[in-house]
């Protein structure tokens, strides 16, 4: 069985979206019928993320950590003890491609790290989306650690005990303990996750974060550098 952990923090506006990418990445021909369970790890919600999840007929975990790190490590406890021999990570604001599942089985390595792009629905995401896109690697090997776009077998995950109950980083903080005890890691270009554009984020130091500071950035910096683009 594969595992799918989603953790969420009042993710009303987007767990609905997310969910339904991942039932379909769950159906893809590539898994030849491989069961597929999604976990989402309810931690602190007090909006209607939970009934969203009822209604798409999704499992859930409630906690009360406000912690991503310990939201990632409950759901992935959930899912090993109901028998998953890979586990699968991403976020409640993105969605995956129908092929994510099955490209992640198919690197055939301990773990899987893949890459994000931001989604781009107005003028001001899609510069966003320029700015990150200039700043971010690209292709195989490009050496990220992103929480939306991650894959380890149960296996390796057990070895090196799991997620650290960590406010922001727990996704980086488990590839390099992996990678520490030798576990192989596939550093793959595709497929790749779109996550939301926004700048306030449910974790403080996280992927939202990152974005704030790349407009930052772009603000304080000469005009020779916006133009030439240093990122």
């Amino acid at each position: 069985m594969i595992g799918v952990l989603v953790p969420a923090h009042d993710e009303a506006a987007t767990i609905g979206r997310c969910l339904r990418s991942l039932q379909k990445a769950a159906r893809h021909p590539g898994l030849n019928g491989c069961e597929v369970r999604i976990v989402v790890a309810l931690d602190a919600c007090s909006d209607s993320t939970a009934a969203i999840c009822r209604e798409l007929q999704v499992e859930t975990i409630d906690l009360q950590a406000r912690c991503v790190g310990a939201a990632r490590a409950a759901a992935a406890a959930r899912l090993l003890q109901q028998g998953a021999r890979w586990l699968a990570s991403t976020d409640a604001d993105g969605t995956v491609p129908p092929q994510w599942l099955a490209a992640q089985l198919d690197a055939r390595s301990d773990a899987f790290c893949g890459v994000v792009d931001v989604a781009a629905s107005g003028r001001r995401s899609r510069h966003l989306r320029r700015l990150f896109r200039r700043s971010e690697r690209w292709g195989d090997g490009h050496g990220r650690v992103h929480g939306a776009n991650l894959g380890v077998s149960a296996q390796a995950y057990r070895a090196v005990g799991g997620f650290a109950a960590l406010g922001c980083g727990e996704d980086v903080d488990l590839v390099r303990r992996l990678s520490a005890a030798g576990a192989s890691v596939r550093w793959a270009g595709a497929p790749v996750v779109t996550t939301s554009a926004r700048l306030l984020g449910r974790a403080r130091g996280g992927f939202a974060d990152y974005l704030a500071g790349l407009t930052l950035e772009q603000q304080s910096a000469p005009a020779v550098c916006q133009l030439t683009g240093t990122g």
